[in-house]
Parts: structure tokens; C-alpha cells; sequence
């Protein structure tokens, strides 16, 4: 940092005026007339588009880099504009003294006198006229600090130890916005660091205190507020020598000391002139290396960034007491509104749906928001305008959860009441499922987009599209649910009508067999599904099913015909049904004639022969039994097995249905039962052989005919003794006539019951005496008696000297049971 050499009183010697010839290009063009001035940003804070005119004019469009940017900064009415003027011989307008008020408006720009030097005056800082309205000077100096290369800030002497009267304020926002807006970047990107010559000129310095110690207060305060700032990434350990040099010069009273003030002034001229000196103002590592062409350009895109720059809109005091009073209104306003409506919410989370939701919740909200406008809008309109654009929507973030509560209430509400009223329809006889399902859904879609309608309020941006279309999809998945469901149902109706069809046929061609059995079969069948597959294709039209589903239903409904068809044969052929078959057919060919009359058989029929043909013919019908195969080939029956079908392989799989071989189905029965069957049925078939058999040696073996008539001339005198005598007639007579009664009555079953009871009765009555009598001891002789006393007494001494106590109990008890 270089500062003007004092003198021995403190002030800057004096320095003589001069122009610097190394600044000038080799040919210096004439000098352009002081009143050549620009206004570069106006009053509306708008750059001006004929800055590049006004460079032609000056006669440095093409400059190059050989030009220097100064501006000025300050307190209003400072004499800013005057000390520019004595400087480079600018022409900006001067205070009146005889009124003390705003003379720079905006930021005015003019070439030095003499030099490739463009001057920018900036408006004064702390002006009545803008009041509390600080936004343009944070620009306008913010704007200064970026683009120029030396930043005279001009102040008074008693200014210096002052926050806001050193400008210290304003400084502490320059330098950190400076920092996130033109240098962060620069940091990040390894850039070469552009610094800035802050020159503080000293106005009406007396004296007293020397230009040291002014400087070290105006160091200390500048790095206290750097300490302060904020700083981006990567620059957080910088310190203010990293981006700014510093230069300190004091001037002496303008009016009490003019003398000495107009040569201390023309003294700090010869620092921006004479690049020779030490002291030089601009040295090369100020230059900001922007060609003279393309500083409009330049300037006005650095004014653009500042204009954008959120960090420079700090609050006035009527602003920020406006934001504190708007704030604690709109939070009464609020907590009164989140009170009111929380008793919305415990209906909503158990699933009910409020009918006067959307009215209730506009008139709580717009209560909130009267509350507030009531109270607020007295305060600073923008602030006002904002907050209670920041109440509103706070007011709808608060309600949008009942908004989406109420239309999950709603979504789940139109889909139950949806599948009721389709369920209900369908039970009915006669419906049309397509008329059904568009009916209800139209009712359904009708019934929630109204609900949501009336529910949405005004200023938010509440949708309910993405719940509609979910609503659309659900609906539509029901609908197809219940399509799926009548179709299989009507499937199984038909599929039950098949299996009705089918079974009477199927079971007398197989309790009758022949040769074209299964040709009857398989007619039946055909004629049966032709029949199913009309019914389904005229049910089908009204379920507005695809040509794939139709294709694909037609293909399950054969399939499962054809199992209940093979279902119907398997009841028809297991072993006990199928022998009992057979049983019957051979019986047809054994025990009956060509036409149907039962055989009695005599000793001179041929029963081998008969036997062994019926029993050949039966057996015959066992290949018949174990394969369906037509006679004819045009009734044969073709189905695709599920490893012919990709589509119902992958069924397959999934497990939506079984495997299904069509060739394996045609097999009723294999080759090994064939076998067992035929083994079994011919040990039956042997012993309806065996029985013919025996029938003609009974025949053979019955009573010879002359019998009888010995019988009758044996028996002729017991017959004439039973009619002569009264007594054996009379009996005869009463028995034949209670024979006669009971089988009138018909009471043969009673009378037989009683006779059977009575015989049991008189049978066991009769074992019972035989028993006891025959159980009494047989009286003995008394030798006899006296023997078995003896060998009694042997046999239980024999027991006491063997320890065998209780035989001898058991002998001394016989010995006198017999006693």
C-alpha cells in the first residue's frame, strides 16, 4: 500500500500538475471538451446502449488496453463530483451550495481531460431522497468495485471511526457479494486473483490527527468486517490484502483552506498521470485486461449479474418491521386455521369421506386469509403482497394432505361401490355383462371426479389426474376380474352341460359293447361340444372378449370336455364295473340262446363249445375297452397337448394348469391290466361253467317216477286210518284251517317269529336242567371213601414237607366237600 508523503504538519506535500505521456497512446488524439459526458446507468437503473457511440466520440474505441477505469464513492453532497472534476477535468455537475441536495443521479461516466482515463461519478450514498431505499447504492457500488480499476472512496475526517457515516455498512455488502459473485469462481478455477486500489481521500483534514493513526482506525474497521463476512468455499481462510490494496491521502479544507486544497488536489492528479512515479495510481495489475471495443459489453454484463444478485435486496427499516409484524400476524392467523381444521383429520385417516370437505376447508382458509389482510395490509406493500403469498400457500400445504386423504377415501369408496353394484347385476338371470360394466363405470367415474371437483380449491395448484387414471386402472382390473370370473363360470356351466350330454351315451355304449362303441361315443362328444362352443361364442360377444381369449377359452373348454369325457370312461372301466361287464356280456352269449331265451341245460348239449366261444368273444372285447379309437377315421377327436402348445406350456409352468398329453388320454387302460382282467374274468367265466355242469348231473340224478307209486301203495292205509278216524280228521281239518287262516292274514312271518322264539326258548331251558343235572357228585362206596380220606392225608403231609401250603388248602376243602 503506497501513501502520499506527509509533510511535517500531516498533511501531503504538494505536487505540481502534470499529464502522463505514458499513459497516451504514441499519436494522443485532440482533447475532447470537458462537457462530454454520459449518463451510463439512469435513475431507473438501466445501462445506457450508446456507450460505444459515446467511446467514438472519445476517440478511444481504439484504445486497446491503453485506458483506466476510475470511479468515485461516498456520502452524498461530499463534494464527490467536485474532486473528480479538479482531478481529471471532468465536466460533472456540482452541488449547489446555497441547497444542499442530490445532484448525481445514477452513475454518470466522462473521459479525463488530457488522458485515456474514463471517470465514473456514482450516485451519493445515505441521500434523503432515496431514504431507507439502499438498493441502488449496494448496486452502484458493487457495480464500481467489479469493474474499476482504483475505487476512490471520499469522505470527511470525523466520518472515519463511523459505521455507517465511513460507509462501512455498504462496504461490509459490497465486499461479501464481491466474493460469491466474481471471485468464487475465479478460486475454483484457478484463475489469476483480479485486485482493486481502494483510495480513500480524507476531506477536510485539519490536522490533529495524523494520517496514520486515520489510517490504521479505517484498516482496523475494514478487516473486522472482513473477519465477519461469509465467505464461498475455497476462500475461507483469504484475507482482504488477497483481493484489495489500499491507499490513504487526506486533503485540507476546500473553503477555509482553498489555497492548500487545490494544490494537494493537483498533486494526487500527477498519481493517475505520471506512470513514472512510485506512487503510480494505475499500475498493471489493476487493469481488469478488457479491450476498449468491448468494454460496453463488459460493463453492461457485469451490471446484468449485479441486477440478479439476491444478496444485495437487504430490508429498510420499514421493510423489516413490515416482514416482523406480517410475520407474527400471519402466524396468529395460521395457528387459529391449523385449530379449526384438525378435526378433518381424524375422519380422513379412518377412511371417511366428508361430503362439505372442499367448503369447509375454502371458508377456514379464506377466514385466515381476511385475518390477516385485515391486519397486514396497513404495513409495506411488497412485504405485505409476499407474505401473504407465503401465508396462502402455507395455508395449502396445511390442506393438501386433507385434499389427498380425501381422494384416497374417495378412490377406495367408488371402487367398493363399483364392485358391489357390478356383483349385484350379475347375479341376475338375464344381463349383458358389457352394458353392466360400462353402466357402473361410467357411474363410478362420474362419482369421483365430482368428489374431487368439489374439493379442489381455488389459488393451488391441487390435480387429482394421477388418482383418476389410478381410478380408471382399478376399475378396469375389477372389471376384468369379473369378466375372468363369469367367464370361468360360464366355462363351467358349459362344461357341466358337456359332461351331462356325454355321460347317458357313453355309459350304454360301454355296458353294451361293440364294435363301433367308441364311434357313438365320440358322436355324442363332437355333437356335445359343437353345441358348448355356440353357447360360449353367444355368451362371449356381450364380455367383449379379444379373438386370443376366445381362442385360448374355446381351447380350455375342449380340454376339460374331453377329461370329463375320459373322467366319465375311467368311472365306466374300473376293474370291479368293468368285470361286471364282462360278467354280463359273457352271461349274454353263455346262459342265453341266438334269441334271448334263457338255457336250461340237458345231458346231450355241447356247454365246451358254447363256453369256449362265449368266453372268446369277451375276452375280445378287452382291446376294445383299453383303447378309444373310432372305426372311423373322420370321427376321430384332436386336441393339442400343452408340449405342442407354447402358450399353455408356459400355463404349464406357472402353474394355471395341468399338463395335458392328448395321445397318453386315448389309452384307456395298459397292456398289464388288460392282462389281470382277463385273468380275472376268466376264473369267473369257469365257474358259470363248473354251475352249467352240475345243473345236468342233477337232472340226471333225480327220483325215478315208480317211486311215487310205491310211496302211495305203501302209505294208502295210514291215509284211510287218518279220513276214518274222527279224531285224526278232525285235527287234520283244524290244522289245515289255521294253516289256512295265517296265510290269509298273512301272518306266516309272525307266526314263523314265534315258533323260532319258542324253540330257542325251549332249547335253552332244556340245556339248563341237562346241566344241572348231570353236575351232582356221583354217591362212592365207603371203602372207596375211606381210601380217598387217606391218600388225602399222605398227599398233605407230602405238601407241608414241601412248603406247598396252599395245595394242601385246597385238597382239605375237597376232602370235605366230599365228606
Amino acid at each position: 500500500m503506497a501513501a502520499a508523503p506527509l509533510s511535517s504538519s500531516g498533511t501531503a506535500a504538494p505536487f505540481t500538475t502534470q499529464t502522463s505521456t505514458a499513459a497516451l497512446p504514441d499519436s494522443s488524439p485532440a482533447p475532447v471538451a470537458p462537457s462530454e459526458r454520459i449518463q451510463l446507468i439512469d435513475e431507473e437503473q438501466k445501462f445506457t446502449p450508446t456507450m460505444g457511440e459515446a467511446l467514438r466520440r472519445w476517440q478511444l474505441e481504439d484504445a486497446g488496453f491503453g485506458y483506466d477505469l476510475c470511479a468515485v464513492l461516498g456520502s452524498q453532497s461530499t463534494g464527490k463530483s467536485t474532486l473528480l472534476n479538479k482531478l481529471f477535468g471532468t465536466s460533472f455537475d456540482v452541488m449547489d451550495e446555497s441547497r444542499r441536495q442530490q445532484t448525481t443521479k445514477g452513475i454518470w461516466m466522462c473521459r479525463g481531460q488530457g488522458m485515456n482515463v474514463l471517470v465514473m461519478d456514482v450516485e451519493g450514498t445515505d441521500g434523503r431522497e432515496r431514504g431507507e431505499d439502499q438498493d441502488f447504492e449496494r448496486k452502484s457500488a458493487l457495480f464500481s468495485m467489479a469493474s474499476a480499476e482504483c475505487l476512490i472512496v471520499n469522505m470527511w475526517e470525523h466520518q472515519v471511526g463511523l459505521y455507517q457515516g465511513a460507509n462501512m455498512g455498504l462496504l461490509k455488502t459490497v465486499f461479501e457479494v464481491n466474493l460469491g459473485l466474481f471471485q468464487a469462481g475465479k478460486s475454483r478455477s484457478h484463475a489469476a486473483k483480479e485486485k482493486t486500489l481502494l483510495c480513500f481521500v480524507i476531506r477536510d483534514h485539519i490536522g490533529a490527527t495524523p494520517l496514520e493513526n486515520l489510517r490504521n482506525t479505517l484498516m482496523a474497521d475494514l478487516r473486522r468486517i472482513w473477519d465477519s463476512l461469509s465467505k464461498p468455499e475455497g476462500l475461507e481462510s483469504s484475507t482482504i490484502e488477497t483481493f484489495f490494496d489500499f491507499d490513504f491521502v487526506t486533503l485540507p479544507h476546500k473553503l477555509l483552506q482553498p489555497t492548500e486544497f487545490d494544490s494537494q488536489v493537483a498533486s494526487l492528479r500527477t498519481r493517475f498521470t505520471d506512470s513514472s512515479r512510485k506512487d503510480f495510481i494505475f499500475r498493471p495489475e489493476y487493469h481488469k485486461r478488457i479491450p476498449a471495443d468491448g468494454l460496453p459489453h463488459y460493463l453492461e454484463s457485469i451490471w446484468e449479474q449485479v441486477q440478479t444478485n439476491k444478496d444485495l435486496d437487504l430490508p429498510t427499516q420499514q421493510e423489516l418491521l413490515a416482514q416482523f409484524r406480517c410475520d407474527e400476524i400471519a402466524n396468529a392467523a395460521f395457528a387459529t386455521f391449523a385449530n379449526d381444521v384438525k378435526v378433518f383429520r381424524r375422519p380422513l385417516e379412518t377412511g371417511e369421506v366428508l361430503a362439505d370437505l372442499g367448503t369447509l376447508m375454502g371458508a377456514h382458509r379464506g377466514k385466515a386469509i381476511e385475518d390477516f389482510d385485515k391486519a397486514a395490509s396497513r404495513y409495506h406493500a411488497e412485504v405485505y403482497k409476499r407474505k401473504r403469498l407465503d401465508l396462502l400457500e402455507k395455508l395449502n400445504s396445511t390442506l393438501s394432505p386433507f385434499f389427498l386423504g380425501q381422494l384416497k377415501n374417495l378412490h377406495k369408496k367408488v371402487v367398493a361401490f363399483f364392485r358391489a353394484s357390478v356383483l349385484e347385476k350379475l347375479r341376475g338371470e338375464n344381463y349383458d355383462f358389457s352394458t353392466v360394466v360400462s353402466s357402473e363405470r361410467k357411474k363410478a367415474l362420474i362419482a369421483f371426479e365430482t368428489g374431487a371437483t368439489a374439493i379442489k380449491l381455488k389459488d393451488t395448484d391441487w390435480a387429482y389426474d394421477d388418482e383418476y387414471e389410478q381410478l380408471k386402472q382399478s376399475v378396469d382390473d375389477i372389471a376384468d376380474q369379473c369378466r375372468a370370473e363369469e367367464t370361468k363360470k360360464m366355462v363351467l356351466q358349459i362344461e357341466r352341460m358337456v359332461k351331462k350330454d356325454v355321460a347317458e351315451p357313453t355309459e350304454l355304449a360301454l355296458a353294451r359293447p361293440k364294435a363301433d362303441m367308441w364311434d357313438q361315443i365320440l358322436v355324442a362328444f363332437t355333437e356335445a361340444l359343437e353345441k358348448a362352443e355356440s353357447a360360449y361364442m353367444k355368451k362371449a360377444r356381450s364380455f367383449n372378449c379379444t379373438e386370443e381369449e376366445n381362442v385360448r377359452a374355446l381351447r380350455t373348454l375342449k380340454r376339460r370336455s374331453w377329461l370329463s369325457l375320459r373322467a366319465k370312461i375311467d368311472e365306466q372301466t374300473v376293474d370291479s364295473i368293468l368285470i361286471n361287464k364282462l360278467r354280463t356280456a359273457f352271461e349274454d352269449r353263455f346262459r342265453y340262446d341266438e334269441e334271448g331265451v334263457p338255457r336250461v341245460w340237458r345231458p346231450d348239449d355241447d356247454i365246451d363249445t358254447i363256453f369256449r366261444k362265449a368266453r372268446d368273444e369277451t375276452l375280445a372285447l378287452l382291446p376294445l375297452y383299453s383303447k378309444i379309437k373310432p372305426q372311423e377315421p373322420s370321427r376321430e377327436v384332436s386336441l393339442p397337448s400343452t408340449a405342442d402348445d407354447a402358450e399353455s406350456a408356459s400355463a404349464v409352468e406357472r402353474g394355471e394348469e395341468e399338463e395335458f398329453d392328448f395321445p397318453a388320454s386315448l389309452v384307456v387302460f395298459s397292456e398289464t391290466r388288460k392282462v389281470e382282467l382277463g385273468n380275472r374274468f376268466r376264473k369267473e367265466a369257469d365257474a358259470y361253467y363248473v354251475e352249467a355242469k352240475r345243473s345236468t348231473v342233477s337232472s340226471i340224478a333225480q327220483i325215478p317216477y315208480w317211486m311215487y307209486g310205491v310211496i302211495a301203495v305203501l302209505g294208502w292205509n295210514e291215509f284211510i286210518a287218518v279220513l276214518s278216524s274222527p279224531i285224526y280228521f278232525a285235527t287234520l281239518i283244524v290244522l289245515a284251517g289255521t294253516a289256512y287262516m295265517i296265510w290269509y292274514l298273512n301272518m306266516t312271518g309272525p307266526v314263523l317269529s314265534v315258533g323260532r322264539a319258542m324253540g330257542r326258548e325251549v332249547h335253552r331251558v332244556t340245556d339248563a336242567k341237562l346241566r344241572e343235572h348231570f353236575s351232582q357228585p356221583v354217591p362212592q362206596p365207603a371203602f372207596l371213601a375211606e381210601g380217598n380220606r387217606t391218600a388225602s392225608s399222605t398227599q398233605r403231609r407230602s405238601n407241608v414237607t414241601t412248603g406247598s401250603v396252599d395245595q394242601g388248602e385246597e385238597i382239605e376243602l375237597q376232602e370235605k366237600k366230599l365228606e
